[in-house]
């Protein structure tokens, strides 16, 4: 298995020799031995790296999640680092002024909620506003090519968290994303894609041989990873996803709720691939720091049957039934509600008081058949 990485370096770099070569990573841009991108890109004779550029949670991932990042200088190269998570989330004309090319080199998760697939949509946008060539260096999709689950976002949720019409698990490499970006959603830049060799769509990343490095503080497993999808939600609530303990978006819960009530009816219900077991946990940061909460964990049994999306639906659904006086919705400063967002429609809040959950993901098949017509053609794997 070869990263684009390792193909750009080994042959890919000669067509943009002699020019400037800004790159957008972090501590996941790095080859199977671990060793940065901005080490191989500055110590190589023939690539002539003179910029470098951060995502949410900065470029070496010790920002917590919201947390806005100062621009800085890079301690080890001496290269000036521009935040992307900041004052600004599109490169100004000046964050750009001493580059040629921009490349991107950063692990996506394969959830449309994660923030650098829209970091790469707007660096795009610089790079067709101010001329400049974008290249993607293409890293797997963690949670696999094949599977997609959800609803498109609706433009009048449209956010940070979901800009373009993505369902909830989009099956998609950032390569693949790139190109359905300049293709369907006009980000019409010069873009060249460098794609991997030995991945296949079916792979999880623990079939790569590759070393996971978490992209940021709590993307902690490959198990984590694939009921995102699904426990990502949970942030629009009043319930701890699990931040500030060893197992975010495995553990969810509140002061409020018996987790041997709520395993047992999670368990009732029978989900392909998934057992709930009782938990209590201490969050030392974020909702409910310091407080005892009751609730569950979520373990996988068999992840090709799991549906991630309909277990964090029906989890919801069963807490909101059994405690329908203390769960909440949370509003944004503005008065939105930050589930809405997530989402990507404002209709799933009702159908989960109704206790229509089921319904709503029926309603998804057709939007999902749709998007994988759309994105077919961009495919780089099978």
């Amino acid at each position: 298995m070869k990263l684009g990485l390792d193909i750009f370096l080994s042959h890919e770099y000669v067509n943009f020799k002699g020019k400037r070569i800004g790159l957008v990573t972090n501590m996941t841009g790095v080859n199977e031995r671990l060793v940065p991108s901005v080490d191989l890109f500055f110590e190589h004779p023939d690539v002539h790296l003179t910029t470098l550029y951060g995502p949410e949670h900065g470029i070496r991932g010790d920002a917590k999640e919201g947390e806005k990042v100062s621009s800085t200088v890079d301690p080890s190269t001496g290269l000036p680092v521009y935040s992307l998570y900041g004052m600004t989330r599109k490169p100004t004309k000046e964050m750009l002024d001493h580059v040629d090319v921009i490349v991107f080199d950063l692990q996506d998760i394969g959830s449309r909620y994660y923030t650098y697939i829209y970091t790469m949509a707007y660096v795009m946008e610089a790079c067709a506003e101010f001329g400049k060539h974008f290249v993607v260096l293409d890293r797997p999709n963690p949670v696999n090519g094949s599977d997609r689950e959800g609803n498109l976002v609706e433009e009048d949720v449209r956010s940070f968290v979901g800009m373009f019409p993505l369902p909830n698990r989009h099956g998609l490499t950032v390569g693949e994303l790139a190109l359905l970006y300049k293709h369907e959603f006009k980000y019409c830049c010069e873009l060249t894609v460098v794609p991997m060799q030995g991945w296949k769509r079916d792979m999880y990343f623990d079939n790569t041989g590759l070393i996971w490095i978490p992209p940021s503080p709590n993307t902690t497993n490959i198990d984590m990873n694939i009921l995102y999808t699904g426990t990502c939600l949970v942030e629009g609530t009043n319930l701890s996803e699990g931040r500030g303990t060893v197992r975010p978006f495995e553990v969810i819960g509140a002061p409020f709720i018996d987790g041997q009530k709520l395993a047992k009816a999670m368990n009732e219900i029978n989900i392909a691939g998934l057992l709930a077991r009782p938990t209590s946990f201490l969050p030392t940061y974020q909702k409910y720091q310091g407080e005892v909460c009751g609730g569950v964990q979520l373990h996988l049994t068999d992840r090709t049957k799991l549906h991630s999306l309909k277990a964090g639906l029906l989890l919801l659904e069963t807490i909101i039934e059994m405690y329908p006086r203390q769960f909440q919705f949370v509003e944004n400063e503005d008065g939105k509600f930050f589930f809405d967002l997530l989402a990507g429609t404002k209709q799933l809040r009702k159908h989960l008081f109704d206790g229509t959950a089921k319904d709503f993901l029926h309603s998804c098949d057709e939007q999902l058949e749709k998007f994988t017509k759309q994105a077919q053609p961009y495919w780089l794997y099978h």
